[in-house]
Order: structure tokens, then C-alpha cells, then sequence
């Protein structure tokens, strides 16, 4: 039987340098799945523009994979 770490675990999060906002978007996607640019808006209290940002950054960094088009985008874990 095999065991896997999970690597998307508070700690392993932090090395990634993400900050607060970004951690409490992914732990939301392991629970719900997926996230959508207007959902993490709402867990963040944060702008359209700042929410975008974020979300990109996660991106770039191999951890959310964006799928959908235009207003029906929603990011996945990796």
C-alpha cells in the first residue's frame, strides 16, 4: 500500500512564497473542487483586479490549471 503526502499542505504552500489570500484559495479549491474569479473575490474581500492577479500567479506557478472561457472560467488543482 502506498501513502501520499499531500502536497498542497499549509506548510508546502508557504515555501511556494504565497501569501494568505492565495493559501485560503487553495485549501477552498480541495474542498469545493474548483474556484471561480468571483468566488475568490468573496473569500477575500478583494478587487476584480487584485483577484486576477492572485489567481495568475497561481497559475504561473503549476498550482491552479484555469479552465472554461470568458465569465465561465473556474480553476482546478494541478
Amino acid at each position: 500500500m502506498t501513502f501520499f503526502k499531500d502536497k498542497w499542505h499549509e506548510e508546502n504552500l508557504k515555501k511556494l512564497d504565497l501569501n494568505e489570500r492565495q493559501i485560503k484559495a487553495v485549501k477552498y479549491v480541495k474542498e469545493n473542487r474548483k474556484i471561480t474569479n468571483r468566488e475568490y473575490r468573496e473569500i477575500n474581500s478583494l478587487s476584480d483586479e487584485g483577484a486576477r492577479i492572485d489567481l495568475n500567479i497561481l497559475v504561473e506557478k503549476n498550482i491552479l490549471v484555469p479552465t472554461g472561457k470568458g465569465r465561465n472560467v473556474h480553476y482546478l488543482l494541478e
